[in-house]
């Protein structure tokens, strides 16, 4: 798949969501963005806004699996991975796959379940497969875990460590659309779903093409060095107690590549990178004294945004350097 077809695939992606998760365009371009990307994306938003919806909708949009697991404090690693049943006639263990077997994954409220079981969910993130009983097990190519929070609840919960939470590409809330959009979306409702009526205009392996289109995008070292600065700014911060990993240096810059190629262009501007420095990296971090307040990580971003300078940049120069002949 080349550049151009990257292109018009990922805009076929996101338009066919739109018509299930409507007035959110901002929050199904960072979604595709994440999964583009070759990354995972984690909602933190209040119960009824669509999370599930979109996570079906990718799902249905690509021909691919979905499964959707309820977290819940009694849920097991092996609720997820899967495990061997004995089977009595062939007297022999069977592996009986966990709904972590699917293309698009959606665990809602991660937080309610115990870090035991968080963490063998975000192994099989990191590892695209899961081990049962010293066996690997392989998962589904391509993989897209959505993991949902809910911001204002925090009785019975356990908040997700910082290095699983730096697992997570992208993080991001939905929001509530405007009275005219729900009032529309109200009445595609009144009869059937929308969804039921979601075609595929993608399959699973026409996402495996844009990634590799997304790895092959240029970015120019202005560019790096802009991402650098910022992931850099918020370990420099004086309110930041832990700052951006390496890690999230290369997800920043993996995922501006992701919007470079939905925008259509063979390389990366500083835009790309500003436009996701929030999202890519607010939930990486700790702010001194702030319990896990979202706000102020974003915050601390912003102001680094603020004070770093944004490179001139001049996009004729900037593509990708012809192949050498062979």
């Amino acid at each position: 798949m080349d550049r151009t077809e990257a292109h018009l695939a990922a805009r076929r992606l996101i338009e066919n969501v739109e018509r299930v998760i409507r007035g959110k365009h901002g929050a199904v371009e960072f979604a595709a963005t994440a999964l583009f990307a070759g990354g995972n994306l984690l909602i933190e938003d209040v119960p009824g806004v669509g999370k599930t919806m979109l996570g079906r909708s990718i799902a249905r949009s690509i021909s691919g699996s979905f499964k959707r697991i309820q977290a819940t404090p009694d849920l097991l690693p092996s609720d997820i991975t899967g495990s061997n049943i004995y089977e009595s006639p062939a007297q022999r263990f069977q592996f009986v796959p966990g709904p972590i077997f699917a293309n698009v994954v959606l665990i809602d409220e991660i937080n309610r379940t115990t870090p035991r079981t968080q963490s063998a969910l975000l192994e099989a993130m990191e590892e695209n497969a899961v081990t049962v009983d010293g066996i690997r097990h392989p998962l589904p190519d391509p993989l897209f875990v959505i993991a949902t929070q809910n911001p204002l609840e925090h009785h019975g919960t356990f908040p997700l460590p910082e290095g699983q939470l730096d697992r997570f590409s992208i993080a991001m809330d939905i929001g509530y659309v405007d009275e005219a959009t729900e009032r529309l979306f109200v009445r595609a409702q009144l009869g059937s779903h929308p969804i039921e009526e979601l075609e595929a205009v993608l399959t699973p392996d026409d996402i495996l093409g844009i990634r590799r289109a997304v790895r092959s995008t240029h970015v120019a070292e202005p560019v790096l060095a802009y991402a650098l600065a910022l992931v850099g700014g918020t370990r420099r911060h004086a309110d930041a107690e832990l700052g951006g990993s390496p890690r999230a240096s290369i997800t920043l810059v993996r995922c501006a590549q992701a919007r470079a190629v939905i925008a259509g262009r063979d390389f990366v501007v500083p835009d790309d990178v500003k436009a996701l420095a929030v999202s890519a990296l607010s939930h990486r971090i700790i702010v001194r004294g702030s319990s896990g307040d979202t706000e102020r990580m974003k915050r601390l971003v912003k102001d680094v945004l603020d004070a770093t300078q944004v490179p001139l940049f001049d996009d004729r120069v900037t593509s990708a350097p012809p192949a050498a002949p062979r």
